[in-house]
Protein backbone atom coordinates (compact mmCIF):
# COMPACT_ATOMS: atom_id res chain seq x y z
CA UNK A 1 0.00 0.00 0.00
CA UNK A 2 2.88 2.29 0.61
CA UNK A 3 2.75 3.43 -3.18
CA UNK A 4 4.05 6.98 -4.80
CA UNK A 5 1.86 8.74 -2.87
CA UNK A 6 2.65 12.68 -2.72
CA UNK A 7 2.57 14.62 0.57
CA UNK A 8 -0.65 16.84 -0.29
CA UNK A 9 -2.44 13.47 -1.36
CA UNK A 10 -1.23 11.82 1.71
CA UNK A 11 -2.59 14.64 4.18
CA UNK A 12 -5.92 14.48 2.06
CA UNK A 13 -5.71 10.97 2.57
CA UNK A 14 -5.10 10.77 6.34
CA UNK A 15 -7.90 13.62 6.61
CA UNK A 16 -10.50 11.56 4.90
CA UNK A 17 -9.38 8.55 7.11
CA UNK A 18 -10.13 10.50 10.27
CA UNK A 19 -13.39 11.36 8.77
CA UNK A 20 -14.31 8.09 8.57
CA UNK A 21 -13.49 7.51 12.40
CA UNK A 22 -15.65 10.02 12.59
CA UNK A 23 -18.51 8.56 11.08
CA UNK A 24 -17.49 5.92 13.51
CA UNK A 25 -17.04 7.11 16.46
CA UNK A 26 -20.53 8.66 15.86
CA UNK A 27 -22.04 5.27 15.40
CA UNK A 28 -21.53 5.23 19.54
CA UNK A 29 -22.15 9.22 19.97
CA UNK A 30 -25.57 9.36 18.15
CA UNK A 31 -26.89 6.96 20.31
CA UNK A 32 -25.04 7.77 23.64
CA UNK A 33 -25.81 11.74 24.00
CA UNK A 34 -29.03 11.82 22.72
CA UNK A 35 -30.36 9.02 24.27
CA UNK A 36 -33.20 11.04 25.89
CA UNK A 37 -34.07 11.26 22.40
CA UNK A 38 -33.59 7.36 21.86
CA UNK A 39 -35.79 6.92 24.65
CA UNK A 40 -38.85 8.96 23.64
CA UNK A 41 -38.72 6.67 20.40
CA UNK A 42 -39.58 3.52 22.75
CA UNK A 43 -41.49 5.28 25.57
CA UNK A 44 -42.71 1.89 26.63
CA UNK A 45 -39.28 0.38 27.23
CA UNK A 46 -37.15 0.10 30.45
CA UNK A 47 -33.49 -0.64 30.76
CA UNK A 48 -33.49 -2.54 28.41
CA UNK A 49 -32.93 0.49 26.08
CA UNK A 50 -29.77 0.57 27.07
CA UNK A 51 -28.73 -2.29 24.79
CA UNK A 52 -28.81 0.57 22.00
CA UNK A 53 -25.68 2.02 23.44
CA UNK A 54 -23.64 -1.26 24.47
CA UNK A 55 -24.38 -3.45 21.80
CA UNK A 56 -21.54 -2.34 20.11
CA UNK A 57 -19.13 -2.35 23.14
CA UNK A 58 -19.62 -6.07 23.59
CA UNK A 59 -19.12 -6.63 20.27
CA UNK A 60 -15.76 -5.17 20.14
CA UNK A 61 -14.65 -7.20 23.10
CA UNK A 62 -15.95 -10.27 21.77
CA UNK A 63 -14.55 -8.97 17.81
CA UNK A 64 -11.96 -6.66 18.36
CA UNK A 65 -9.25 -9.18 17.52
CA UNK A 66 -11.19 -10.77 14.60
CA UNK A 67 -11.51 -7.75 12.86
CA UNK A 68 -8.28 -6.65 13.22
CA UNK A 69 -7.61 -10.15 11.22
CA UNK A 70 -10.25 -10.15 8.73
CA UNK A 71 -8.80 -6.60 7.47
CA UNK A 72 -5.37 -7.50 7.33
CA UNK A 73 -7.02 -10.82 4.92
CA UNK A 74 -9.31 -8.94 2.87
CA UNK A 75 -7.59 -5.74 2.71
CA UNK A 76 -7.64 -2.36 4.04
CA UNK A 77 -9.27 -0.60 0.63
CA UNK A 78 -12.21 -3.19 0.12
CA UNK A 79 -13.33 -3.31 3.94
CA UNK A 80 -13.42 0.15 4.89
CA UNK A 81 -15.38 1.10 1.88
CA UNK A 82 -17.29 -1.26 2.25
CA UNK A 83 -18.09 -1.18 6.13
CA UNK A 84 -18.57 3.15 5.41
CA UNK A 85 -21.53 2.05 3.09
CA UNK A 86 -22.82 -0.37 5.16
CA UNK A 87 -22.56 2.32 8.25
CA UNK A 88 -24.14 5.09 6.02
CA UNK A 89 -27.24 2.74 5.01
CA UNK A 90 -27.85 1.77 8.09
CA UNK A 91 -28.06 5.16 9.84
CA UNK A 92 -30.27 6.19 7.24
CA UNK A 93 -32.35 2.72 7.65
CA UNK A 94 -32.52 3.48 11.08
CA UNK A 95 -35.01 6.78 10.05
CA UNK A 96 -37.91 4.09 9.68
CA UNK A 97 -40.42 3.34 12.25
CA UNK A 98 -38.24 0.43 13.61
CA UNK A 99 -39.67 -1.87 16.37
CA UNK A 100 -37.24 -2.03 19.10
CA UNK A 101 -36.04 -5.15 17.95
CA UNK A 102 -35.32 -4.16 14.50
CA UNK A 103 -33.49 -1.52 16.04
CA UNK A 104 -31.45 -3.57 17.82
CA UNK A 105 -30.17 -5.69 14.94
CA UNK A 106 -29.59 -2.19 12.99
CA UNK A 107 -26.95 -1.90 16.22
CA UNK A 108 -25.77 -5.25 15.80
CA UNK A 109 -25.07 -4.45 12.09
CA UNK A 110 -23.48 -0.91 13.02
CA UNK A 111 -21.07 -2.55 14.85
CA UNK A 112 -19.64 -4.42 12.46
CA UNK A 113 -19.45 -1.41 10.30
CA UNK A 114 -17.76 0.61 13.35
CA UNK A 115 -15.44 -2.58 14.32
CA UNK A 116 -13.70 -2.72 10.20
CA UNK A 117 -13.55 0.66 10.45
CA UNK A 118 -11.91 1.58 13.85
CA UNK A 119 -9.33 -1.49 12.54
CA UNK A 120 -8.70 -0.62 9.16
CA UNK A 121 -8.15 3.48 9.21
CA UNK A 122 -5.73 3.44 11.99
CA UNK A 123 -3.59 0.79 10.02
CA UNK A 124 -4.34 2.83 6.66
CA UNK A 125 -3.36 5.82 8.22
CA UNK A 126 0.13 4.40 9.27
CA UNK A 127 0.75 2.79 5.64
CA UNK A 128 0.05 5.92 3.46
CA UNK A 129 2.02 8.60 6.20
CA UNK A 130 5.55 9.75 5.56
CA UNK A 131 7.77 9.21 8.45
CA UNK A 132 7.86 12.88 8.85
CA UNK A 133 3.91 12.57 8.74
CA UNK A 134 2.98 9.74 10.40
CA UNK A 135 3.46 10.66 14.78
CA UNK A 136 1.22 13.88 13.58
CA UNK A 137 -0.91 11.40 11.67
CA UNK A 138 -1.91 8.68 14.48
CA UNK A 139 -2.44 11.64 17.25
CA UNK A 140 -4.82 13.71 14.86
CA UNK A 141 -6.61 9.33 14.24
CA UNK A 142 -6.60 9.27 18.31
CA UNK A 143 -8.87 12.44 18.97
CA UNK A 144 -11.95 10.95 16.48
CA UNK A 145 -13.82 9.47 19.20
CA UNK A 146 -13.47 12.56 21.48
CA UNK A 147 -13.91 14.96 18.60
CA UNK A 148 -17.19 13.31 17.57
CA UNK A 149 -18.62 13.37 20.97
CA UNK A 150 -17.75 16.66 21.69
CA UNK A 151 -19.75 17.94 17.82
CA UNK A 152 -22.71 15.95 19.00
CA UNK A 153 -22.88 17.37 22.41
CA UNK A 154 -22.52 21.19 20.82
CA UNK A 155 -24.40 20.88 17.82
CA UNK A 156 -26.14 17.63 17.99
CA UNK A 157 -28.16 17.86 21.06
CA UNK A 158 -29.63 21.60 20.09
CA UNK A 159 -30.46 20.22 16.22
CA UNK A 160 -31.90 16.87 17.45
CA UNK A 161 -34.31 19.17 19.75
CA UNK A 162 -35.46 21.16 16.64
CA UNK A 163 -35.57 18.76 14.09
CA UNK A 164 -35.47 15.21 15.96
CA UNK A 165 -33.07 12.25 16.34
CA UNK A 166 -34.06 10.52 13.00
CA UNK A 167 -32.76 13.90 11.20
CA UNK A 168 -29.33 13.40 12.65
CA UNK A 169 -29.22 9.38 11.18
CA UNK A 170 -29.68 10.67 8.22
CA UNK A 171 -26.96 13.99 8.29
CA UNK A 172 -24.66 10.81 9.61
CA UNK A 173 -25.37 8.43 7.03
CA UNK A 174 -24.79 10.71 4.39
CA UNK A 175 -21.26 11.69 5.79
CA UNK A 176 -20.33 8.33 5.84
CA UNK A 177 -21.49 7.52 2.53
CA UNK A 178 -19.69 10.52 0.69
CA UNK A 179 -16.70 9.48 2.67
CA UNK A 180 -17.04 6.18 1.13
CA UNK A 181 -17.08 7.18 -2.36
CA UNK A 182 -13.95 9.73 -1.87
CA UNK A 183 -11.88 6.97 -0.47
CA UNK A 184 -13.02 4.61 -2.79
CA UNK A 185 -11.94 6.94 -6.17
CA UNK A 186 -8.88 8.48 -3.56
CA UNK A 187 -6.90 5.80 -2.12
CA UNK A 188 -4.56 3.50 -3.94
CA UNK A 189 -4.91 0.01 -5.34
CA UNK A 190 -2.41 -3.11 -5.25
CA UNK A 191 -2.33 -3.25 -1.13
CA UNK A 192 -0.96 -5.98 0.15
CA UNK A 193 -2.78 -8.08 2.12
CA UNK A 194 -1.44 -10.78 4.75
CA UNK A 195 -1.19 -14.40 4.03
CA UNK A 196 -4.24 -16.29 4.13
CA UNK A 197 -5.82 -17.67 6.87
CA UNK A 198 -8.29 -19.41 7.55
CA UNK A 199 -10.22 -17.93 9.95
CA UNK A 200 -11.90 -20.91 11.89
CA UNK A 201 -12.68 -20.78 16.01
CA UNK A 202 -9.17 -22.79 16.26
CA UNK A 203 -7.11 -20.22 14.28
CA UNK A 204 -8.79 -17.15 15.56
CA UNK A 205 -7.73 -18.16 19.05
CA UNK A 206 -4.28 -18.93 18.05
CA UNK A 207 -4.37 -15.62 16.95
CA UNK A 208 -5.60 -14.22 20.00
CA UNK A 209 -2.42 -15.71 21.85
CA UNK A 210 -0.05 -14.73 19.20
CA UNK A 211 -1.13 -11.15 19.51
CA UNK A 212 -1.63 -10.96 22.95
CA UNK A 213 2.01 -12.59 23.91
CA UNK A 214 3.79 -10.55 21.81
CA UNK A 215 5.29 -7.17 23.61
CA UNK A 216 4.78 -5.94 20.15
CA UNK A 217 1.44 -6.42 18.86
CA UNK A 218 -0.13 -6.26 22.54
CA UNK A 219 1.43 -3.35 24.21
CA UNK A 220 -0.14 -0.07 22.54
CA UNK A 221 -3.95 -2.36 23.68
CA UNK A 222 -3.00 -3.35 27.06
CA UNK A 223 -1.79 0.14 28.03
CA UNK A 224 -5.34 1.53 26.71
CA UNK A 225 -7.08 -1.17 28.23
CA UNK A 226 -5.76 1.43 31.74
CA UNK A 227 -6.22 3.88 29.67
CA UNK A 228 -9.82 3.35 28.93
CA UNK A 229 -11.02 2.29 31.99
CA UNK A 230 -10.78 5.68 33.44
CA UNK A 231 -11.74 8.25 30.66
CA UNK A 232 -15.48 7.91 29.78
CA UNK A 233 -15.68 7.03 33.52
CA UNK A 234 -14.00 10.12 35.04
CA UNK A 235 -15.40 12.43 32.29
CA UNK A 236 -19.24 10.98 33.36
CA UNK A 237 -18.53 10.97 37.43
CA UNK A 238 -15.92 14.16 37.67
CA UNK A 239 -17.98 16.93 36.68
CA UNK A 240 -21.29 15.80 39.06
CA UNK A 241 -18.34 16.54 41.74
CA UNK A 242 -17.07 19.93 41.16
CA UNK A 243 -19.28 23.48 42.35
CA UNK A 244 -22.38 23.50 40.04
CA UNK A 245 -21.34 26.93 38.95
CA UNK A 246 -18.12 25.34 37.16
CA UNK A 247 -19.38 22.03 35.77
CA UNK A 248 -20.09 22.77 32.39
CA UNK A 249 -17.00 25.08 32.14
CA UNK A 250 -14.85 21.19 33.49
CA UNK A 251 -17.42 18.89 31.69
CA UNK A 252 -16.47 21.07 28.70
CA UNK A 253 -12.40 21.69 28.94
CA UNK A 254 -11.72 17.71 30.08
CA UNK A 255 -11.72 16.65 26.31
CA UNK A 256 -11.16 19.89 24.49
CA UNK A 257 -7.47 19.84 26.60
CA UNK A 258 -6.66 16.32 26.20
CA UNK A 259 -7.37 16.78 22.25
CA UNK A 260 -5.30 19.36 21.67
CA UNK A 261 -2.67 17.78 24.00
CA UNK A 262 -2.92 15.23 21.90
CA UNK A 263 -1.96 17.04 18.76
CA UNK A 264 0.59 19.12 20.18
CA UNK A 265 2.23 15.96 21.46
CA UNK A 266 2.03 14.74 18.40
CA UNK A 267 3.52 17.69 16.18
CA UNK A 268 6.48 18.44 18.72
CA UNK A 269 7.06 15.70 21.19
CA UNK A 270 7.09 11.60 19.10
CA UNK A 271 9.87 13.27 16.05
CA UNK A 272 12.01 13.37 19.60
CA UNK A 273 10.70 10.30 21.61
CA UNK A 274 9.31 6.75 21.33
CA UNK A 275 5.83 6.31 21.13
CA UNK A 276 5.57 4.20 24.59
CA UNK A 277 8.17 6.63 26.47
CA UNK A 278 5.68 9.40 26.33
CA UNK A 279 2.68 6.62 27.47
CA UNK A 280 4.50 5.97 30.19
CA UNK A 281 5.10 9.76 30.83
CA UNK A 282 1.59 10.40 30.72
CA UNK A 283 0.10 7.33 32.57
CA UNK A 284 2.80 8.66 36.01
CA UNK A 285 1.73 12.50 35.35
CA UNK A 286 -2.03 11.35 35.31
CA UNK A 287 -1.40 9.06 38.74
CA UNK A 288 0.70 12.57 40.61
CA UNK A 289 -2.09 14.55 39.23
CA UNK A 290 -4.81 13.06 41.18
CA UNK A 291 -3.16 12.58 44.03
CA UNK A 292 -2.97 16.48 44.38
CA UNK A 293 -7.03 16.07 45.89
CA UNK A 294 -5.25 14.79 48.72
CA UNK A 295 -3.18 17.98 50.04
CA UNK A 296 -6.29 20.39 49.22
CA UNK A 297 -5.71 21.06 45.53
CA UNK A 298 -9.19 21.69 43.99
CA UNK A 299 -11.67 19.42 41.54
CA UNK A 300 -12.04 22.13 39.25
CA UNK A 301 -8.17 22.34 38.50
CA UNK A 302 -7.39 18.42 38.88
CA UNK A 303 -10.02 17.31 36.11
CA UNK A 304 -8.46 19.53 33.79
CA UNK A 305 -4.94 18.93 34.45
CA UNK A 306 -5.34 15.48 34.67
CA UNK A 307 -7.49 15.33 30.98
CA UNK A 308 -4.56 17.89 29.70
CA UNK A 309 -2.20 14.68 30.44
CA UNK A 310 -4.05 11.85 29.73
CA UNK A 311 -3.71 13.68 25.89
CA UNK A 312 -0.04 12.09 26.03
CA UNK A 313 -1.29 8.65 26.65
CA UNK A 314 -3.91 9.07 23.77
CA UNK A 315 -2.29 10.17 20.99
CA UNK A 316 1.08 8.18 21.66
CA UNK A 317 -0.68 5.31 22.20
CA UNK A 318 -1.93 4.87 18.54
CA UNK A 319 1.82 6.56 17.34
CA UNK A 320 2.98 3.66 18.89
CA UNK A 321 1.36 0.81 16.90
CA UNK A 322 3.02 1.31 13.76
CA UNK A 323 6.30 2.36 15.73
CA UNK A 324 6.36 -1.24 17.56
CA UNK A 325 4.89 -3.41 14.15
CA UNK A 326 6.26 -2.93 10.63
CA UNK A 327 4.62 -5.27 9.10
CA UNK A 328 1.07 -4.13 7.91
CA UNK A 329 -0.85 -7.32 9.12
CA UNK A 330 0.39 -7.00 12.50
CA UNK A 331 -0.52 -3.33 12.78
CA UNK A 332 -4.04 -4.28 11.81
CA UNK A 333 -3.88 -7.08 14.47
CA UNK A 334 -2.75 -4.58 17.02
CA UNK A 335 -5.75 -1.93 16.10
CA UNK A 336 -7.72 -5.02 16.48
CA UNK A 337 -6.86 -5.28 19.92
CA UNK A 338 -7.19 -1.97 20.72
CA UNK A 339 -10.82 -1.94 20.23
CA UNK A 340 -10.81 -4.94 21.97
CA UNK A 341 -9.38 -3.48 25.02
CA UNK A 342 -10.89 0.06 24.35
CA UNK A 343 -14.40 -1.27 24.60
CA UNK A 344 -13.94 -3.66 27.52
CA UNK A 345 -12.40 -0.31 29.13
CA UNK A 346 -15.17 1.58 28.35
CA UNK A 347 -17.93 -0.84 29.45
CA UNK A 348 -16.71 -1.64 32.85
CA UNK A 349 -14.94 1.64 33.62
CA UNK A 350 -17.94 3.62 34.47
CA UNK A 351 -19.50 1.17 36.79
CA UNK A 352 -16.81 0.58 38.48
CA UNK A 353 -15.76 3.90 39.39
CA UNK A 354 -19.55 4.48 40.42
CA UNK A 355 -18.85 1.68 42.85
CA UNK A 356 -15.57 3.27 43.96
CA UNK A 357 -17.47 6.41 44.59
CA UNK A 358 -20.70 5.18 45.95
CA UNK A 359 -18.68 2.77 48.41
CA UNK A 360 -15.35 4.65 49.36
CA UNK A 361 -16.39 8.31 48.74
CA UNK A 362 -14.08 10.68 46.52
CA UNK A 363 -10.79 9.04 48.13
CA UNK A 364 -12.02 5.85 46.50
CA UNK A 365 -12.34 7.35 42.72
CA UNK A 366 -8.79 8.66 43.65
CA UNK A 367 -7.06 5.40 44.53
CA UNK A 368 -8.92 3.37 41.41
CA UNK A 369 -7.43 6.32 39.26
CA UNK A 370 -4.26 5.71 40.32
CA UNK A 371 -3.98 2.22 40.20
CA UNK A 372 -5.22 2.16 36.44
CA UNK A 373 -2.53 4.55 35.74
CA UNK A 374 0.21 2.69 37.93
CA UNK A 375 -0.92 -0.65 36.51
CA UNK A 376 -0.15 1.34 33.07
CA UNK A 377 2.45 2.52 33.57
CA UNK A 378 4.25 -0.97 35.37
CA UNK A 379 2.51 -2.86 32.15
CA UNK A 380 4.35 -0.59 29.36
CA UNK A 381 7.92 -1.22 31.50
CA UNK A 382 7.44 -4.54 31.30
CA UNK A 383 6.90 -5.13 28.16
CA UNK A 384 9.54 -3.10 27.33
CA UNK A 385 12.07 -4.88 28.56
CA UNK A 386 10.48 -7.74 27.17
CA UNK A 387 11.28 -6.19 23.58
CA UNK A 388 14.42 -5.58 25.10
CA UNK A 389 15.20 -9.16 25.77
CA UNK A 390 14.03 -9.83 22.35
CA UNK A 391 11.12 -11.93 24.07
CA UNK A 392 8.46 -11.95 21.07
CA UNK A 393 6.33 -14.82 22.88
CA UNK A 394 5.23 -17.03 25.76
CA UNK A 395 6.02 -20.49 24.78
Amino acid sequence: MKTSIDSKSSYTLIFLLWIAGLGAATQFAKIAVLFSGIQKLYPDLGPESGLLVSLIGFLGIVFGLFAGLLVARVGYKRLIVFALVLGGVISCVQTLPLSFELMLASRFIEGVSHLIIVVAAPTLIALISSDDQRGFAMTLWSTFFGVAFAIMAWFGIPFSETYGVKAIFVIHGTVMLLTAILLFARLPTGETKAAAVELNVANVLREHIHAYSSPYISAPAIGWLFYTLTFVSLLTVLPTLVDMRERALVAGMMPIVSIVVSLVMGKWLLPKYKAVDVVIVGFAMSAGIVCMVWVGVGLTYISILLFAALGLVQGASFAAIPQLNSRSENQALANGAMAQMGNLGNTLGTPLFLVLLASFDINGLIAGAITCYVLGMVRHIFLARRRDAKITSFE
